[in-house]
């Protein structure tokens, strides 16, 4: 964090302002948070997910953390591949996100995911309890990136697996214009469809000031991890980071 506040968008806020407003964010567009995904990213997000679940090396038998997990995406993708001798946590900080998720996955009848509300900076979880965190579409909105990463660190076993799978730069001009211009309908949409236009506005924003593919790369370097890379999905529209604990401390 830095001495001068956290980035709100392109907004300057206290870490604790930013905490506050990220959470009414995402209490205001949780009963359309699905049918927002879908419409903004065409459905690929579908996609992106299931490749995420792919490259994670995830196996029967295995636990699994779904970080910032909100409606249960990742989380009903893991509970079929860790089978009922494995577990799969679904956690997120936000109640109103966490309720939706649960409710998706009671009703899809996978009974080997649990739902803890819980703080990415700070988990209510014991360290090496995993063996493969995966945090979709979450990272970006975390205040302390760096924290929330050494968290992941921690609770992940030696030879776990981080994946973090995160909107990031397009690299080609083209398609980092024509992006632009899709993104400008976002907040219009989000006010036709979720009745709240400011929320899909903080989204464009967060995306913006959101460390690029070779940031994001460091950034989990620093925080403990080895064999870190990431894959390009659309040019870099979205990214996959991917990283492996190797120490023991």
């Amino acid at each position: 964090m830095t001495d001068d506040g956290e980035n709100f968008g392109f907004e300057r806020v206290s870490a604790a302002e930013k905490t506050r407003r990220v959470a009414n964010v995402f209490r205001s567009v949780a009963d359309s948070y699905d049918v927002m995904n879908d419409l903004m990213s065409l459905g690929t997000h579908r996609i992106m997910k299931r490749m995420t679940v792919e490259m994670s090396g995830v196996r029967a038998g295995d636990r699994v953390l779904d970080l910032a997990g909100g409606t249960g995406d990742l989380a009903a993708l893991f509970s079929p591949v860790v089978g009922a001798s494995g577990r799969v946590w679904l956690t997120d900080i936000n109640a109103a996100m966490l309720e939706r998720g649960r409710d998706r996955l009671l009703d899809r009848g996978l009974t080997n995911v649990d739902c803890v509300r819980g703080d990415a900076q700070q988990l209510p979880f014991a360290d090496r309890a995993f063996d493969c965190v995966a945090i979709g579409f979450g990272l970006r909105n975390v205040t302390d990136k760096e924290r929330a990463l050494r968290e992941m660190h921690r609770v992940l076993r030696v030879g776990g697996r981080l994946l973090v799978l995160e909107f990031s730069r397009p690299e080609n001009p083209l398609v980092a214009t024509a992006y632009a211009a899709f993104q400008a309908l976002w907040p219009t949409l989000g006010g036709a469809v979720a009745g709240d236009a400011g929320a899909y506005r903080y989204l464009v924003e967060s995306i913006a000031v959101h460390p690029d593919q070779r940031a994001l790369k460091l950034m989990i370097g620093d925080a403990g991890f080895s064999d870190v890379g990431y894959e390009n999905l659309g040019t870099g529209i979205v990214a996959i980071h991917h990283a492996t604990r190797l120490d023991a401390p």
